[in-house]
């Protein structure tokens, strides 16, 4: 029986995580303090999550702030997991400016907390996973050659007919504060595991979705699209006149993934992780799918406006990770997962 230390399980990721590992007869132990509630209200309340994980008898979760150095030292020190599966963050691109000490704190400060604790408190052999973010490439893919198509952009290029993979410059490029933090938190994830031969895996999400999400305008796109389509509550699309382009996966997908890193963990290791071309859609064409699995009518209008940052055209070149982990596969395509969102919305 292993014991697991998944932090922001009362999020997406992290209750994926932490259903999976109980699930396998692990015990594991949650850090949640439901900072998404004060980030972004009721509508992001997790302790709903928190309290259907805490009916296992091999889930506790502990009402922790990373932010808490000596606390996240001290905590490391008596539990020493086997596995630490790092989910949480202040996860909006939008929200960081609002509140940048936050933001930096959270991703940037609170990773670096974890990765000492566990180099310090933890069996060497520990594997340290680390949920990043494609915004880590700031706003470098909107300089590559596009094609506008009716409804969504595509890469001209055929180097990026797979998508964008990790070898695609972080430098001069607007990131947003968010991706700011989130290549700090990158960049020193990578260089525990390199530098203190740490078996850590970094993994660069594109859209993470699935029926549980609670999304928000400034966060969770494809969750809060379906919301407002379901219960008919309007939505404004911000610049490119709806056709920019995003892959999305599902939280099973990265689960699974994160399974096959930890059977055969690596040294600080970037890897990006998404739908890929396969799960790729402009809004769009989401609006679209979204009206024809379920008959709702999104009531939405244009801002021409764009996010700062924002991307044109992203999907995820996943030929790294498929290369060093053949047996992963991606199960749900697009149309499962908006499926699975349309049925949870209606109920």
């Amino acid at each position: 029986m292993r014991s697991v230390l998944v932090t922001g399980a009362g999020g997406l990721i992290g209750s994926e995580a932490a259903r999976f590992f109980l699930s396998a007869g692990d015990v594991v132990y949650g850090i949640e303090n439901n900072t998404r509630r004060a980030l972004f209200g009721d509508h992001g309340d997790i302790s709903c999550v928190i309290t259907e994980l805490s009916k296992h008898p091999n889930f506790t979760n502990y009402h922790k702030d990373i932010r808490d150095r000596e606390g996240i030292v001290s905590f490391m020190k008596r539990m020493s997991p086997d596995i630490i599966v790092h989910c949480a963050a202040q996860p909006s691109h939008d929200k960081a400016a609002k509140v940048p000490f936050l933001d930096f704190d959270i991703n940037a400060g609170g990773t670096f907390n974890l990765l000492e604790a566990a180099r310090r408190h933890c069996d060497p052999a520990v594997v340290f996973i680390h949920m990043s973010t494609n915004k880590v490439y700031g706003d470098k893919p909107n300089t590559l050659k596009l094609i506008e198509n009716e409804k969504r952009f595509d890469f001209a290029e055929p180097e990026y007919e797979a998508g964008i993979a990790e070898d695609l410059s972080i430098d001069n490029s607007t990131h947003s504060l968010f991706g700011a933090s989130k290549v700090a938190a990158d960049i020193i994830a990578q260089e525990y595991g390199r530098y203190f031969d740490m078996n850590i895996g970094i993994f660069r999400g594109g859209c993470l979705t699935g029926p549980q999400h609670a999304g928000v305008e400034l966060h969770g796109f494809l969750s809060y699209i379906v919301k407002c389509a379901i219960h008919n509550k309007p939505y404004t699309i911000f610049g490119y006149g709806g056709k920019q382009v995003r892959d999305q996966i599902h939280s099973k997908d990265v689960i699974s993934a994160f399974a096959e890193f930890i059977r055969n963990p690596q040294k600080g290791e970037a890897y990006n992780i998404g739908g890929q071309r396969m799960n790729s859609a402009s809004i769009l064409e989401t609006i679209d799918s979204i009206y024809t699995i379920s008959g709702a009518k999104l009531n939405y209008t244009q801002s021409s406006c764009a996010r700062v940052g924002d991307h044109i055209c992203y999907y995820s070149d996943m030929a790294k990770f498929k290369t060093h982990f053949p047996n992963w596969r991606l199960t749900y395509s697009l149309e499962d997962i908006i499926r699975e969102i349309i049925e949870r919305e209606k109920r």
